[in-house]
């Protein structure tokens, strides 16, 4: 047995997936020092989560990835068909336009963002963050695993296993994360309570490899959805095919019946999964075959100390609306900014715990709709007279019915079609990413704010320059004539002063005193003539809600942290910074 190894660094990252390496590619990014733990020999060896949304993307724009990502990634022009069918080469049941693609739901997609959803497996993903997190500086650690720690209130003291050679490790750091997924030890080990409901249903997923395309180019899509005999995924009689890459790599998923015994995950099994998803006899190279549990849970607190949980650690749920790995990526984004400057000595470190006000409500409503998102199939077999799990013949009378040019058939297909449009949200749903709205000690409350009661704030992105809201996206046109977002303005680790023309001199010496006083990076983006960028389509000015010499105080992840109507109050920004990042409330000396 090899020696015990002493290591320190700054923070120490367990988990090496979508949290995991997005937490130590933004602290390697900001100049922390930091190490990434990986259990494993390497990143996800099946594809897991792909649905990759806009906020996600605009982290990867910050980081400089979005180019990279979107490369690799299945664009959304492909992704949108969502076919209902007996089977992939049977008959067809229905269509939806999904992701956004239909014409309507498309221009409210664009205007949100610069930034465009795609699919990425997380198989291409994870690759992407730690590769990057290492070349920036990130220590990462494979074959290594998370024994235990101890918070001693000064820093966290971790043990962990070098996996082959059986060799003790000794980690100290200032900040202990736990990103090491669903079965999270961390979280065990700091006693975070899970609040809801485990083995929702259990399904089986068939990774593989087969040239389909002459059953889908036609018709693309990034799911295909199956109304088949059997116990299916979530315990309906549903089939699942979903591409992971256009258009030969696939999933194919199915179910069983947990009363029953679990079956052997052999080839007979993939093979007849897939062929019966697919509707005949095909071949196919086997890259794997695993179960996997839905759950709908969520922990109430993620902060314990020094210790902070992220990512599917703190909310577990079925893959209906496409967010896992997306929020997973938003904890990441919420919390790095702020351990940074922590650590750096430039906020207090109750700023930490704002971490757990801001993201505990997203990843709760995240497992809420999730979970409302596969209720939202039930209808379909309903619709069919169907009830759970059913037999070949019930399914084919079903079926024949839904096509029969009888009275009985035309009420059957209008039940059916109101069904499939009652699925619809769950792969169309904007706002349920976008829209997040934080309420913490890290930002001014606005408290005369409020969204529209009477917009589907689920269903529908609303824009808002209220504190606590994202910072909308609205073009602009830089000094070299070419467009570019509000964000592209923001972020990179540093808060930004957003104003117009007539606010540059006020906001100038305010950002400047505040700059050295709190001696933290803090730009001041001025938007109008002579400034970093034009209002040459005049959104800017109706989006921000403020007059020109007003201001938007935009944090570090994107969101607004104050607002203010207009250059008069530009001497409160010191003292509006200092309460934001828990500060004391006097100068320094």
């Amino acid at each position: 047995m090899a020696p015990a190894e002493s290591i320190e660094t700054e923070v120490l990252v367990v988990g090496a997936g979508p949290a995991g390496g997005t937490a130590g590619l933004l602290l390697a990014t900001y100049g922390i020092d930091n190490i990434i733990l990986n259990k494993y020999a390497g990143v996800a060896p099946t594809p897991r989560a792909h649905i990759t949304n806009q906020r996600t993307m605009e982290v990867m724009r910050d980081l400089g990835l979005e180019r990279h990502v979107a490369s690799i990634a299945t664009p959304r022009s492909l992704m949108g068909e969502h076919i209902w069918g007996t089977s992939l080469v049977g008959d067809e049941l229905a269509r939806m336009m999904t992701w956004h693609s239909h014409p309507l739901s498309n221009a409210e997609h664009d205007l949100a963002s610069p930034c465009s959803t795609c699919d990425i497996p997380q198989t291409e993903l994870e690759p992407i963050l730690v590769n990057t997190a290492a070349a920036r500086g990130s220590a990462v650690r494979t074959m290594t695993e998370y024994i235990s720690h101890i918070d001693d209130g000064d820093g966290v003291t971790t043990k962990a296993v070098d996996r082959m050679t059986g060799s003790e490790i000794t980690i100290r750091s200032k900040y202990l994360v736990g990103a090491d997924g669903g079965r999270s030890t961390v979280a065990e080990n700091i006693g975070l309570e899970l609040v809801g409901f485990e083995g929702l249903g259990t399904s089986v997923g068939v990774y593989f490899r087969a040239d389909l395309s002459e059953y889908v180019a036609h018709r693309p899509g990034d799911m295909y959805w199956m109304i088949q005999p059997g116990f299916g995924m979530g315990g309906l009689g549903i089939g699942v095919l979903r591409m992971v890459r256009a258009w030969d790599l696939w999933i194919a998923t199915s179910g069983f019946d947990p009363a029953e015994d679990e079956p052997e995950y052999t080839s007979d099994l993939a093979r007849d999964i897939v062929h019966k998803v697919v509707g005949k006899e095909i071949d196919f190279e086997l890259l794997d075959i695993s179960p996997w549990v839905i759950n709908a849970i969520y922990a109430e607190d993620s902060v314990k100390g020094r210790v902070i949980c992220i990512g599917d650690a703190v909310h577990r749920h079925s893959p209906m609306y496409g967010l896992g790995s997306n929020t997973s990526i938003g904890d990441a984004y919420n919390l790095a900014w702020k351990l940074a400057m922590v650590i750096r000595g430039q906020a207090g470190p109750g700023l930490v715990m704002t971490y757990q006000d801001e993201r505990i409500p997203v990843g709760t409503q995240l497992v809420e709709m999730a979970t409302m998102g596969i209720m939202m199939l039930h209808p379909l077999f309903e619709a069919l007279g169907l009830d759970g799990p059913v037999d070949e013949e019930t399914m084919s009378r079903a079926l024949a019915e839904l096509r029969a040019p009888t009275p009985e058939g035309s009420q059957m297909r209008e039940a059916f079609r109101e069904a499939v449009a009652t699925a619809l949200p769950g792969f169309n749903s904007l706002g349920v990413g976008l829209n997040q709205r934080y309420s913490s000690d890290a930002l001014m409350a606005d408290e005369d704010a409020a969204d529209d009661p009477d917009i589907d704030m689920n269903l529908h992105f609303v824009a808002s320059s209220r504190p606590g809201a994202h910072l909308p996206h609205v073009w602009l046109v830089g000094p070299d004539q070419q467009r570019m977002s509000t964000l592209d303005l923001c972020g990179q680790g540093a808060f930004t002063v957003l104003t117009g023309a007539s606010g540059t001199a006020g906001w100038r010496d305010a950002c400047a005193s505040a700059r050295e006083s709190l001696g933290i990076d803090i730009r001041l983006k001025v938007i109008g003539p002579e400034g970093d960028a034009a209002d040459a389509y005049g959104d800017y000015a109706r989006m921000s809600e403020v007059t020109e010499s007003g201001a938007l105080l935009v944090r570090p992840d994107m969101f607004i942290g104050w607002r203010t109507p207009d250059v008069s109050t530009a001497g409160e920004l010191e003292g509006v910074l200092r309460r934001v990042l828990h500060r004391d409330l006097h100068p320094k000396e």
